[in-house]
């Protein structure tokens, strides 16, 4: 059986949680920060969790989670 390899940008875009879970950077904090008020900016630099329709598909590109840190 060939090894599967991983798509190295979705290496570099997600992180696996202890737990098995896909986390994100949100979008919106590129840019433009001047007329957006300090708490959605708080919020905003977290990370988040994928949505459930695209757990599926960012699975796919990791074939092996728990090493694209």
């Amino acid at each position: 059986m060939p090894k599967l390899k991983t798509h190295k940008s979705a290496a570099k875009r997600y992180k696996v949680t202890a737990t098995g879970k896909i986390q994100k950077r949100q979008a919106g904090i590129g840019h433009l920060l001047q007329h957006k008020s300090g708490s959605r900016k708080r919020r905003i630099f977290k990370m988040v969790d994928v949505s459930e329709t695209h757990v599926k598909l960012v699975s796919k590109e990791l074939p092996y989670k728990k090493y694209s840190r």
